[in-house]
């Protein structure tokens, strides 16, 4: 967590604009610090009956609205203790934070954010974090797997929580316990020499760099991220990679081919590292929002060339259809083999 001296802001990889307090929140000492840090810096403070419901955030149009959205700060108290489950990538939800400062167009969050999705952290982390043993408990012999990224980046508000850290210790003194986040951030120098105990998976979510240029918005540059990875790597962390969305564009299969050739030239055979490979699929509301506010997009949606499929919570999606969804996956594989052929893709999807 922050420290109580003079606040650095080049520290800082998100300052918003403005920020609310739960009053429960401020009974934490967590909660506390973070309204000093942002007094300091001098951003406007107010206070919020719930951080579940936030009025005042301004926004006229949709774009104004998501804008400003992204630029809030709301600290408060995770009172729902019971976590959500988290297929594939782990057995459940770790609720550190909700949302993201980057303004990724495709970004799945525009189906369930809300037309201002500010960013929420919790001060309670230590309740949360008991209440992930609890779970680990109930699970035994078995080791369980929390995930600590399902609805946020939560590495660039780090500096205000210390979430990360605590909950980084926290599975690494748990012999059953793993973590397991993703980000695109690059933050990273904190949590380097944390005692993780190799149990907590550091992975980035990486893409080609047209693809980060035209609609990952606020969001370190590929060659950042990767030199994040390597620090991360030589501490000794479990890392891995999410190479998401995976996008059909003109000479997409080169740049994709250059991503991976970056991977092996920075980490050698892949040996210890995982892949996760996610193509681009999006939902009808989700299309809708992203027109709303981002006009301008030329991110492909358009459905009458995708194929429409059920997911695991109920609403459908536009995903590519199977001919070129087994087209990505060849390709992506033997880009794999060919670059980094002892890493382990943990799925395609």
């Amino acid at each position: 967590m922050i420290l109580k001296t003079e606040v650095n802001k080049g520290a800082f990889p998100f300052i918003p604009r403005r920020a609310y307090f739960e009053k429960e929140a401020l009974d934490y000492p967590m909660g506390k610090d973070i309204h000093r840090v942002l007094e300091e810096m001098g951003v406007e403070i107010k206070l919020a009956g719930s951080h579940n419901r936030i009025t005042g955030i301004p926004g006229n149009t949709p774009r104004e609205a998501y804008q400003e959205g992204k630029n809030t700060m709301v600290v408060g108290v995770r009172r729902t203790l019971d976590f959500q489950t988290c297929k594939p990538s782990a057995h459940f939800q770790l609720p550190l934070a909700t949302s993201c400062p980057g303004m990724c167009q495709y970004c799945y969050l525009n189906t369930t954010l809300g037309r201002k999705p500010y960013i929420r952290v919790y001060v309670n982390v230590d309740e949360i974090l008991d209440k992930a043993g609890q779970y680990i408990d109930s699970r035994l012999p078995e080791v369980t797997v929390f995930e600590g990224a399902a609805t946020s980046d939560p590495l660039p508000v780090e500096p205000y929580t210390g979430a990360l850290a605590k909950a980084i210790e926290f599975f690494g003194a748990r012999e059953m316990g793993r973590f397991r986040f993703v980000t695109k951030f690059t933050n990273v120098d904190n949590l380097l020499q944390l005692k993780h105990g190799g149990h907590t998976r550091f992975r980035f979510s990486i893409n080609t760099a047209p693809v980060i240029d035209r609609y990952e918005r606020r969001t370190p540059r590929l060659s950042q991220r990767l030199d994040a990875a390597q620090k991360v790597f030589q501490a000794g962390y479990p890392t891995g990679f999410i190479v998401a969305p995976v996008i059909e564009y003109e000479d997409w299969q080169e740049d994709y081919r250059a991503v991976f050739f970056e991977l092996g030239k920075r980490f050698g055979s892949g040996e210890k590292l995982t892949l996760e490979l996610i193509t681009h699929r999006f939902t009808k509301r989700a299309k809708n929002n992203i027109l709303d506010i981002f006009p301008e997009t030329t991110l492909p949606m358009e459905e009458e060339d995708r194929k429409f499929k059920y997911g695991q919570f109920g609403y459908g999606k536009y995903i590519y259809p199977p001919e070129k969804m087994e087209e990505m996956k060849t390709l992506l594989h033997d880009m794999v083999a060919e670059n980094i052929p002892l890493a382990k893709v943990e799925y395609f999807v």
